[in-house]
C-alpha cells in the first residue's frame, strides 16, 4: 500500500499553499495602500528591495498591486480545479491505524472544508473583479471585461472577506494538526506530503 501521495499532489500542495500565504500577505498589504497615489511604471514589489517589477504603461499603486492580486487568484484558481480533479482520479493515502477515530474524522472534514473554500475564495474574488468596471486582467492581458455592477461587487466583496477569514482560520488549524503529529505524535503523517 502506498503511504504518500503522488508526486503531482505534492507538487500542487505546494504551490497552492505558496499562493495562499503569498495573497494573505497581499491582501493584508493591499488593504494599506492609498487610493490616490502618483502611477509609475516600475514597482519594488512589496517595498522589500528585493525585486523591481517593470510595467508597459504606469500604473498606481493600488491599480498594480490589485491587478497582481486578481492575477495570482486566476492562477491559484486553475491550479485548485487541476489539484481537485487529481483528487478526484487519485486516491489519497489511508492514514495509519493508529490515528483515532475523531482525528480521522476532524483530518477528512477539514480537507473537505480545505477544498471548498480554496475553491470558493478565488471565485468569489473573481466575480468581485468581474463586478467592477475594471474587470480582470492576467498579468497584463484582458481575460474578462467588467461590468460595472456596484451592487454584485458588493456582496462579493462581502463574501470573498469572510471566506478569507474563515480559510485563513482553517489553514492555522491544519498547520497546528500537522505540528501536532510532528511535534507531539512523532509520526510520519507528514512525510506523505514532503517531496
Amino acid at each position: 500500500m502506498n503511504d504518500r501521495y503522488t508526486k503531482t499532489a505534492i507538487l500542487l500542495h505546494w504551490l497552492i499553499a505558496l499562493g495562499i500565504f503569498t495573497m494573505f500577505g497581499l491582501g493584508w498589504f493591499m488593504g494599506e495602500l492609498p487610493k490616490e497615489a502618483p502611477a509609475q511604471m516600475s514597482y519594488d514589489l512589496f517595498n522589500m528591495g528585493v525585486y523591481t517589477w517593470d510595467l508597459a504603461k504606469e500604473a498606481s499603486p493600488r491599480a498594480f498591486y490589485f491587478n497582481l492580486h486578481k492575477s495570482i487568484g486566476v492562477t491559484i484558481l486553475a491550479l485548485i480545479v487541476i489539484r481537485i480533479l487529481w483528487r478526484i482520479s487519485h486516491k489519497p493515502p489511508a492514514l495509519p491505524a493508529a490515528i483515532k477515530a475523531w482525528e480521522n474524522k476532524l483530518s477528512k472534514g477539514t480537507h473537505h472544508l480545505l477544498y471548498l473554500l480554496m475553491f470558493a475564495m478565488p471565485v468569489s474574488g473573481l466575480i468581485m473583479a468581474v463586478s467592477s468596471k475594471y474587470g480582470v486582467k492576467w498579468f497584463g492581458m484582458k481575460l474578462i471585461p467588467g461590468i460595472d455592477s456596484e451592487m454584485l461587487r458588493d456582496v462579493f466583496h462581502e463574501v470573498h472577506e469572510i471566506v478569507g477569514i474563515i480559510l485563513f482560520l482553517l489553514v492555522v488549524l491544519h498547520l497546528v494538526g500537522a505540528l501536532k503529529h510532528k511535534l507531539i505524535d512523532k509520526d510520519d503523517i507528514m512525510k506523505r506530503m514532503l517531496p
